[in-house]
């Protein structure tokens, strides 16, 4: 029987190296704080969440072919008192941080009858989702703290979605190479802790004493203590040192670094010009277009499903005021209100309004119009021209046009006939 004895032996007793390997490595997904202590995760979301939170929410009309900016409590709780500790920036930017690390953001909006008097932030991890079983018409509660809420009370910011309620988000979807990234930087704080120094074992062809031992720990704890200039350990007779592990320059672990960080900002589609600040005007623009739009309509979306109410869907909507975009770049917003002035889109106070300055009175009820312009009313028909101070009229132009032809033409056949 001793075979299988030593068998069941064998299985009871794991390999050693598996064992540390396992430990070394560890398992289980990282998580929000861990995301957030890498650089390139940080700088992302931080450029990501800074840019949306600074845009103004605006709230618009629409009707009769007309669309009207409208003055609302609602836009106030968005952009600046929400009625919570977070003000609107601070709310803004951490719906966006919880939407595109975990998925999902989320507010609960304290209404008052059909009123909207504040605006709460709760953080992802302190929300629980009942779902139903029915895959065609889902429903789901939400769950604070054990108490229960309607999904219309809660502002749901969801990112790849399939229910509405839940997403996922980049550090479930790319967990990977995240841990890569943040194991890298546990190895260099080890390698700073340890200054530097190599793991290894050390090997003897004797016995050691217990005195002989404790001695040689407390050398080998002093070399590998960052605080202590002591740097030089003397081996005994018989007494070998073998490494274990390779240092940071054999793991190219710079230029791993580079690659590693190069592939996050991939991931949340912010090329490396823009952390460096050297993006350049295509570059900016192209980003505002693939990685910002999408994130401010998925947030216009929700301000208009949760934030309205149903009498008021279909002419009201929320909209981010995508102007502040251009104003960190005083040349091209300045041309391009020259642009808007000459072709008549802007009037100068309509100008001065977006730059925050006071209007000037003298423009308040004139146009500017040029002398080379000529003004058509197209219902009417009259046609102003401000150069010569004229006002004529299309279409009585075009019946004496017409009288007169006729009548040269009955006189014409007249003379023929005499």
């Amino acid at each position: 029987m001793w075979p299988f004895k030593k068998k069941e032996e064998r299985e009871l007793t794991p390999d050693v190296d598996e064992v540390l390997l396992r430990a070394l490595i560890g398992s289980g997904e990282i998580t929000k704080e861990e995301a957030m202590n890498i650089p390139a995760v940080s700088s992302c979301v931080g450029v990501i969440s800074d840019t949306i939170a600074s845009l103004p929410v605006l709230l618009y009309k629409e009707g009769d072919g007309k669309v009207e900016e409208v003055k609302d409590e609602r836009v106030e709780l968005l952009n600046d008192e929400t009625g919570d500790t977070l003000d609107g920036f601070q709310f803004k930017k951490a719906i966006v941080e919880d939407y595109l690390l975990t998925g999902a953001g989320y507010s609960y909006i304290n209404r008052e009858r059909n009123r909207v008097k504040s605006l709460h932030y709760v953080e992802n991890r302190s929300i629980a989702v009942n779902i139903n079983t029915d895959p065609i018409f889902k429903s789901y509660d939400i769950l604070v703290n054990g108490t229960t809420y309607r999904d219309f009370e809660f502002i749901k910011l969801t990112r790849k979605s399939k229910d509405g309620i839940t997403g996922k988000g980049i550090i479930k979807e790319n967990n990977k190479i995240l841990s890569v990234a943040y194991n890298t930087l546990i190895f260099e704080e080890l390698l700073v802790k340890t200054g530097g120094n190599k793991k290894g074992f050390l090997k003897s062809a004797a016995r050691l004493s217990l005195d002989a031992i404790e001695s040689l720990k407390l050398a080998w704890k002093q070399l590998y203590s960052n605080d202590n200039s002591e740097n030089v350990v003397v081996l005994n007779n018989g007494v070998d040192f073998k490494e274990a592990s390779n240092t940071s320059v054999e793991m190219q672990l710079n230029e791993n670094k580079k690659t590693n960080a190069a592939e996050i900002c991939k991931i949340f589609v912010v090329p490396e010009s823009i952390l460096s600040g050297k993006a350049s005007d295509d570059e900016y623009n192209n980003w505002i277009k693939v990685c910002i739009l999408p994130i401010l309509i998925a947030l216009q979306t929700a301000f208009n499903k949760d934030l309205l109410l149903p009498s008021e869907k279909g002419s009201f909507y929320f909209a981010f005021d995508t102007r502040e975009l251009l104003k960190g770049d005083i040349e091209k917003r300045f041309r391009a209100y020259e642009i808007a002035i000459k072709n008549k889109f802007f009037e100068i106070n309509d100008v001065r309004f977006l730059e925050d300055l006071s209007p000037i009175e003298a423009f308040n009820d004139m146009v500017v119009l040029g002398l080379n312009d000529v003004l058509y009313n197209i219902k009417t028909g009259e046609v102003y021209t401000p150069n010569t101070d004229k006002t004529t009229n299309m279409n009585d132009q075009k019946k004496s046009s017409g009288g007169g032809e006729d009548d040269a033409n009955r006189n014409s056949r007249q003379s023929g006939i005499a």
